[in-house]
């Protein structure tokens, strides 16, 4: 029984790399703890770079909105790190071994272990179609056996762990962590007597489970291993867990406190420590895993003698009327089912507009506004790149410095990832940006005119970048402008505004040909009143979207 060799390094992002300085601005940026119910000043445990664990999937089926949505919400976070010039080791881990995957794989005649592949190459193509930058390292659990078991001795060691053994005194597989042991445990989600930052905490708090809030938790079954009766403490949870009948053989492994499997939340805390060593910055996942996941792992860390982590940070939840989005409860809607009526960039869109805190109410609107979005974007991209001569390179906009950033954008970001703020100040930029472009046929220094509109342009695409969302970046690029087919410019809508637009503005020149400037004029009025802007140049009228 040995580990799988150290994954490689794949992180391939280039933001990272080419801001070789800390920003002045990362000074600023201040950060939401779970802990302390608080936003404050992050500083890095180690100068100038950033060590975050995010809990990944596990892999017992696809992979549905709600799940991509924390990849994206955490996604953004790692950017803005970057952006601001830190190295960032991002870990996100891969459960490949529990009870819904060995039970669903035996109900569909399938190898544990094929499903867990199946699946996990399912949630990679999600990543990458939404663009969410590969990770450092993705450890699946069962490469880490080894890891877990002798993180389990060291607990045993410290007295804060225990082996359930039968009626001869062998072993029997079942190892608990003593809770009544760890004085501090509960002190992730059962909070002290401390006011709360904002709203967005309180709907956390009052949705997501918790010491505090105990009793049936839909969304997060109890494990059967913790419902035994051999447990001390009915707070007590599995560190390590004997194997069910119906286990596979290749499920189980050999150990010195007997034959089984792990526990739910001992792989997080063996991968974090292989991968981050003592103490790292961030640890991050959904809302849902607060308690009890979390919770427990920082138990068990801390008791091995290890620290965790600096500040736990949680993305909550897509709802649909505003209930959590969750196949157990039959409103998950699967990435592909959403990927086949809208565009990648306008999903991912939509799962990042609003702050990784808030809940994200999934609807027709919802997708219908980030298909505006992308339209304005693309529109203004495609407008002042032919105006200026070409686009920057993206080696020019990854390169872009977040001190070099508009400061509206900046301190939107600054402020625990405010990404709606960040989006409003996007949409400034475009405004401005479309203004200049109006105004340039009739600037007599063109060149310096230009100057202004490239500046404006480099702004927009490094700032939708931080966001994932430069549309001249891949994955987007390499599907076309639109990230994927039938989106943007070439979408169905975009055709059909484009004819319709373009059949107003011919019978408008016809008008204006004739002398019937009142007829021209009405049409401009009333294309303006439906949020369409109409700018002549020598070359012809072209349209935006305001």
């Amino acid at each position: 029984m040995t580990n799988t060799q150290e994954p490689q390094n794949i992180n391939i992002s280039s933001a990272a790399t080419a801001v070789d300085a800390v920003a002045s601005a990362a000074a600023d940026l201040k950060l939401y703890d779970t802990a302390s119910h608080a936003v404050s000043n992050f500083t890095p445990i180690k100068p100038g770079q950033v060590g975050m664990y995010v809990c990944g999937a596990t892999v017992q089926s696809s992979p549905h909105i709600g799940h991509i949505r924390a990849a994206v919400a955490f996604d953004v976070v790692r950017r803005w790190f970057e952006r601001l010039g830190y190295k960032v080791t991002f870990v996100r881990n891969v459960t490949d071994i529990d009870d819904k995957i060995l039970d669903k794989a035996a109900a569909a005649g399938q190898q544990w272990w094929e499903r867990a592949y199946i699946y996990e190459r399912e949630f990679t193509e999600a990543y990458n179609t939404l663009g969410v930058e590969p990770p450092t390292y993705e450890p699946r659990a069962t490469g880490h056996m080894i890891d877990m078991i002798d993180l389990i001795k060291q607990i045993i060691d410290n007295g804060h762990g225990y082996v359930v053994t039968d009626e001869n005194g062998n072993p029997t597989g079942n190892v608990y962590f003593d809770v009544a042991s760890w004085p501090h445990y509960g002190e992730l989600t059962h909070q002290k007597q401390t006011a709360v930052a904002d709203a967005a905490s309180e709907v956390a708090d009052a949705m997501g489970p918790s010491v505090d809030n105990t009793g049936n938790d839909k969304y997060n079954p109890v494990d059967p291993a913790d419902m035994s009766e051999d447990k001390h403490d009915p707070r007590d949870f599995a560190l390590w867990k004997a194997p069910k009948d119906s286990d596979p053989l290749d499920a189980r492994w050999n150990t010195p406190f007997g034959t089984g499997r792990p526990g739910w939340h001992i792989e997080c805390s063996a991968m974090s420590h292989r991968y981050l060593k003592d103490m790292f910055d961030i640890h991050g996942g959904g809302l849902d895993l607060r308690f009890p996941h979390h919770e427990n792992e920082m138990a068990q860390t801390r008791a091995a003698g290890y620290d965790s982590a600096a500040r736990w940070m949680h993305s909550a939840w897509v709802t649909a009327k505003g209930e959590k989005m969750s196949k157990s409860l039959g409103n998950g809607l699967s990435v592909p089912a959403v990927l086949a009526e809208n565009s990648a960039w306008v999903v991912r869109y939509a799962l990042g507009s609003v702050q990784y805190r808030s809940m994200l109410e999934w609807s027709d609107q919802t997708l219908t506004e980030a298909q505006s979005a992308y339209d304005r974007v693309s529109n203004f991209i495609e407008r002042a790149g032919a105006a200026v001569g070409g686009q920057p390179s993206r080696e020019e906009i990854v390169s872009v410095s977040a001190d070099d950033l508009p400061t509206d954008f900046v301190a939107a970001m600054n402020d625990d990832i405010n990404v709606s703020g960040a989006s409003a100040a996007i949409f400034t930029a475009i405004r401005s940006g479309n203004t200049l472009l109006s105004k340039l046929a009739d600037r007599v220094d063109s060149d310096v005119a230009k100057d202004e509109v490239r500046a404006v342009l480099v702004n927009v695409r490094a700032m939708l970048d931080t966001l994932g969302l430069d549309p001249l970046a891949e994955p987007w690029v390499s599907e076309g402008a639109a990230g994927a087919a039938g989106a943007g410019a070439d979408s169905a809508e975009h055709t059909a505004l484009d004819r319709l637009v373009s059949e107003q503005l011919e019978e408008r020149a016809e008008a204006r040909k004739a002398k019937d400037f009142a007829r021209a004029d009405a049409i401009r009025d009333a294309l303006g009143a439906a949020g369409i802007a109409i700018e002549d140049t020598p070359q012809g009228p072209t349209w935006t979207l305001k």
